[in-house]
Formats: C-alpha cells, sequence, structure tokens
C-alpha cells in the first residue's frame, strides 16, 4: 500500500461505493424515468421508485451509523490512552474542550507532533482539517474502516 498522507486517507468499500449504491442509484433514475413514460404502469413505477429509495436510504444510513458510531467511539478511547501515555494524566478535561474533528484529526499525528497540535487545538482552535494539514509526519491508520 502507498503511504499514507492528508490526500489519500478516505476509505472506499468498493462493494459498496462502487458496484451496490451506483446500482441502486441507476434502478432510481430508472424508475423515475419509467414513471413518465410508462403510462399504464405509472403507479407501479411510482411505487417501485419510493422502494429503491427506501433500500438506498437505509443502505447509507444503517452502514454509516453503526460502522462511524463504533469507530468514533474507538478514535475517543484512542485519544484518552493516547494522552495518558503521554503525559501521565487523564485526558477527561481536555477532550471536554475538543471538538471531534480534532481528536479524530490528532490520531494521525506522531506523538511531538501531537502535543504541539494538541495546544493549537486548545488555545487557537485550529479545525481537525487544519490538524491534518499541519501534520509534517503523517502516522497511518490502516484499520479504518
Amino acid at each position: 500500500m502507498e503511504r499514507q498522507n492528508y490526500k489519500n486517507h478516505r476509505k472506499f468499500y468498493p462493494p459498496h461505493h462502487f458496484i451496490y449504491l451506483p446500482l441502486l442509484i441507476l434502478l432510481e433514475v430508472f424508475g423515475i424515468y419509467k414513471i413518465f413514460n410508462d403510462e399504464p404502469d405509472t403507479l407501479t413505477w411510482i411505487l417501485f421508485s419510493i422502494v429503491i429509495f427506501l433500500i438506498f436510504y437505509l443502505a447509507i444510513m444503517v452502514r454509516q451509523h453503526y460502522a462511524l458510531g463504533l469507530q468514533n467511539r474507538l478514535v475517543r478511547i484512542e485519544f484518552k490512552q493516547r494522552y495518558f501515555e503521554i503525559f501521565n494524566q487523564r485526558s477527561d478535561e481536555v477532550e471536554k474542550k475538543l471538538k471531534f474533528d480534532q481528536i479524530a484529526a490528532l490520531r494521525f499525528a506522531y506523538d511531538n507532533e501531537f502535543k504541539e497540535l494538541l495546544y493549537r487545538a486548545l488555545h487557537e482552535n485550529i479545525s481537525g482539517d487544519k490538524i491534518k494539514k499541519s501534520i509534517k509526519n503523517w502516522r497511518a491508520d490502516q484499520h479504518r474502516i
């Protein structure tokens, strides 16, 4: 795998992102097309389009809801553990002052940059995206889903 950095750190699941969802979009477009071009079966195509839309919506929402919810919890736990290892203190008060995007971005920084970027996040309120862009030596997360 190519060395991970800001530009390539996002991950896709090809069967879901490039086959299943595009297929549902094509079916939805086809259903909408047929609503206007198949008058005898308009109601059937409306129902078809509604069902496809609901399947599409559920496919996105359920997958995202569970995966991201769990992943976000793990990122927070990782932050707490790392903070404790670096500073030998609990992170509860610090964590309350940070937004989730800042916590998530800090995991890509090695310990020396982590300290500096954490300070900037707390005192300058820099965004998670700005934290990621400021990282000089990217700490890859190869296990992200």
